[in-house]
């Protein structure tokens, strides 16, 4: 019989403090809506009444079909009752069917914080607890710096957490509020709370600030937790929280865990996280990161040619989870340390099957290496290297013809008298010999190019209707005054596929515009435009 492992996603709140997040009131509804479907236990929605945003989000919460929704605060001040805690009436006023109170456990901020005395605190974090529990809310108390606590004064950390045991709590947490606990403190110390408080009632919330969250998270399921708290993508303040895409895929897919315990999140549902993870980064308006465990781009790839090649033969021993369990792929990417086994696999992905003495393969492959010594990296540009393929089978149509492109930047006064710089670009292309002319002003030189490009292509415009740039990325690839450029774009259309193309140049925007011109015939072909 497996035990019940609960999750509780802090992202709305916790996730929202760090730096460069900012989610909109749609932003936190999608996002609720989006962890509702991939199954955690409880979302935490903010702390209402902290400010407007969150003040409107409770005023009218998502509609989930099996998460918990949990309203954050604090427990009440010293010198009044529950009752007559403005606080407290914020949080049963807000209508979550969970309250998750935050309560000093370290009696250095129980004098310096709060001004009270060790007692008083105990007393705010019971009576907060029995005011909730007597309205019918599910009580959460996290024991704010518990493992500084426990280290500095260890009978007053566990006493605040019996106390919120005994008053009714469901869940008490134990939290390394600044990250700087390892593993096998809190293996250890989370060992010595199950001896007061059951392991059924007790939750781990670490932070990152070591780089050891998620392992710290792990560390305490085996200590005697059952309740998890983390945010997606480990968003968090300063270096962020455990991160839930990490942890659920461990919780479910390694042994050692898996035979021991359940969580909610179900395998058809894990398939969806890569998704999940994904859509997050979008509405935050960043680039996925690429090198992210079970989620990233990069999570199962391969560079170097010996490896790919065993790859190949038995994936399972190279790869430590089947990639599709999580929503992702296996890609054996094309480089300068590519072999043979690169080539075929990427050419198999793409559709194009070549048998490995055919001596297209070892063309396409010196091909390669002899553009990434001029500075192009195939293996972040999956559309270029399909077109290279493709062109050197003779299986790309010459859409359009660049004949020649301007761009001009001006800084100069508005209308409103600022000083702003404004870019322009003409785009002179010839189609079935009809000479097409378009011009359009853009946020930089690289988005006028762009609109201007994508303005009018004659006949094949319907097809690029959908097109949205997405990501822009530029590296100087050799330095000094003979300095190359590399610039990467990342396309996407109304379908949801996205691709990437690659551009080299000592001219950042002639870069850019190989890059363009790229992403725009990749659609084509993909469309079926002749």
């Amino acid at each position: 019989m497996r035990e019940k492992l609960t999750l509780l996603d802090t992202t709305l709140r916790d996730g929202a403090q760090m730096a460069d997040v900012d989610f909109s009131l749609a932003d936190k509804r999608h996002i609720a809506v989006l962890l509702d479907g991939l199954g955690v236990d409880y979302i935490e929605g903010g702390y209402p009444g902290a400010n407007p945003l969150d003040t409107e989000f409770f005023s009218a919460p998502p509609k989930l079909t099996s998460a918990r929704f949990a309203a954050f605060g604090m427990t009440k001040r010293a010198g009044r009752s529950a009752a007559n805690d403005p606080g407290i009436a914020g949080l049963l006023a807000a209508g979550a069917g969970v309250i998750t109170f935050v309560g000093k456990a370290w009696d250095y901020h129980v004098h310096v914080a709060l001004g009270c005395t060790l007692e008083e605190n105990l007393e705010n974090i019971s009576q907060s607890i029995a005011a909730a529990h007597g309205a019918g809310r599910e009580v959460i108390l996290d024991c704010e710096h518990f493992f500084d606590g426990f280290k500095a004064n260890r009978d007053y950390a566990l006493h605040v957490a019996k106390t919120a045991h005994g008053a009714g709590a469901r869940w008490i947490v134990l939290c390394d509020t600044n990250g700087g606990t390892l593993p096998h403190e809190i293996e250890r110390i989370v060992g010595e709370a199950a001896l007061h408080v059951p392991g059924s009632h007790l939750g781990i919330h670490a932070h990152d600030d070591t780089g050891n969250a998620v392992a710290n998270s792990l560390a305490a399921v085996r200590a005697g937790a059952r309740h998890i708290q983390g945010t997606l993508n480990g968003l968090g303040e300063r270096c962020g929280n455990a991160n839930l895409v990490s942890l659920i895929p461990t919780l479910l897919l390694k042994r050692d865990f898996a035979e021991h315990f359940e969580i909610g999140v179900k395998p058809e549902k894990l398939a969806t996280l890569t998704k999940v993870s994904h859509t997050l980064d979008e509405l935050l308006n960043r680039a996925p990161n690429r090198h992210a465990p079970y989620v990233g781009a990069s999570a199962f790839a391969t560079k170097a040619g010996i490896h790919a090649s065993a790859v190949m033969k038995e994936p399972k021993t190279y790869e430590h989870i089947v990639p599709e369990e999580v929503g992702n792929k296996r890609r054996l990417l094309v480089s300068d340390q590519a072999g043979k086994s690169n080539i075929l696999a990427e050419l198999e992905r793409i559709g194009v099957n070549l048998d490995k003495g055919d001596p297209r393969v070892l063309r396409l492959l010196d091909e390669v290496k002899q553009k990434e010594a001029l500075g192009y990296a195939y293996e972040g540009a999956d559309a270029s290297f399909e077109l290279l393929a493709r062109r050197m089978l003779g299986e790309v149509p010459d859409y359009f013809e660049v004949e020649r492109f301007r761009v001009d930047v001006e800084r100069r006064h508005n209308a409103q008298g600022d000083l702003v710089s404004v870019s322009e670009a003409v785009v002179k292309v010839v189609i079935d010999g009809e000479t097409l002319i378009s011009a359009a002003e853009g946020e930089g030189p690289v988005n006028a190019l762009d609109l201007a490009l994508r303005k009018d292509l004659g006949k094949y415009q319907r097809f690029i209707e959908d097109l949205e740039l997405v990501d822009f990325r530029v590296r100087i690839f050799q330095g000094g005054t003979d300095a190359v450029t590399r610039v990467l774009i990342e396309f996407r259309d109304g379908s949801g596929e996205s691709w990437s193309t690659v551009g080299v140049s000592a001219n950042i925007i002639d870069a850019s515009f190989q890059a363009l011109t790229d992403a725009i015939t990749y659609k084509l072909l993909k469309s079926g435009a002749r």
